[in-house]
C-alpha cells in the first residue's frame, strides 16, 4: 500500500461502523464462524486487495446487520455520518430483498450490481469460503460450492483478477475437503458392512 492510500486510509472513520456490527456478536454462521467476525474479515479482504474507497469498507461492516438483526431500526445506521446513506444503499444492494431466491439474488447482483456492489460481494464470499472449510454440512458444503462456481467466480473474474485466483483457489480446496470427506465416508461404509 502507498503512502496516499494509507492516508485515505487512516482518515475513514470506521469505529461507529463496528459498533454497529457488535449487533452481530455471538449469532452464528450455518457457513462456520460467526457473523460479528465474518464482517471484519470481509473489511480486512478488501483492504488486503487495495480496495480503501470509504463507502465500501463502511458497508463491509454492517452488510449483514440488516439481514440478520430482526427489527433493526436503520435509522441509526442512517444517522452515523455524511456517508450513512451511500453507505446503507449499499448494504440494501448486497441483501437479499423478501421472497428473492439465492439464485436471483446473485444474478441480480451480477447483472445490475453497482462495481462496489461487486467487490463487497466477492470479497464476502472469499470470507465465506475461508470459513467453509469447517462446516461439517457437507450438503451445505457442496451446495455453496456450486453456487461459487456458477455465481461468483464468473463475478469475481469480471471484477478483480486477484480475487477471482483467490476465490478459485478456495473452491478448489474446499472440493478436496469435499471429496476426502465422501471417500473417507464411503470407506466406513464398505468396512462396516464387512464385518
Amino acid at each position: 500500500m502507498n503512502t496516499e492510500q494509507m492516508d485515505q486510509l487512516s482518515g475513514i472513520r470506521l469505529a461507529p461502523y463496528i459498533q454497529l456490527a457488535t449487533y452481530l456478536i455471538g449469532k452464528s454462521r450455518e457457513g462456520g464462524g460467526n457473523m460479528f467476525r465474518h464482517q471484519l474479515d470481509t473489511m480486512s479482504i478488501l483492504v488486503d486487495y487495495k480496495f480503501i474507497d470509504s463507502v465500501l469498507l463502511k458497508a463491509s461492516l454492517v452488510h449483514d446487520v440488516i439481514e440478520d438483526v430482526p427489527d433493526f431500526n436503520h435509522n441509526i445506521l442512517l444517522s452515523i455520518d455524511f456517508e450513512s446513506h451511500a453507505v446503507y444503499n449499499l448494504v440494501l444492494e448486497v441483501s437479499r430483498r423478501h421472497g428473492e431466491t439465492k439464485a436471483d439474488f446473485l444474478t441480480r447482483i451480477i447483472e445490475s450490481g453497482s462495481e462496489k456492489a461487486k467487490i463487497l460481494k466477492v470479497a464476502d464470499r472469499i470470507s465465506n469460503m475461508i470459513s467453509l472449510g469447517f462446516v461439517n454440512n457437507m450438503e451445505f458444503v457442496e451446495r455453496y460450492i456450486n453456487e461459487t462456481q456458477n455465481y461468483l467466480l464468473p463475478l469475481a473474474e469480471k471484477t478483480d483478477y486477484n480475487m477471482f485466483i483467490e476465490l478459485k483457489d478456495l473452491v478448489n480446496s474446499r472440493q478436496k475437503y469435499l471429496n476426502d470427506y465422501r471417500n473417507l465416508e464411503r470407506f466406513i461404509i464398505n468396512n462396516t458392512t464387512e464385518v
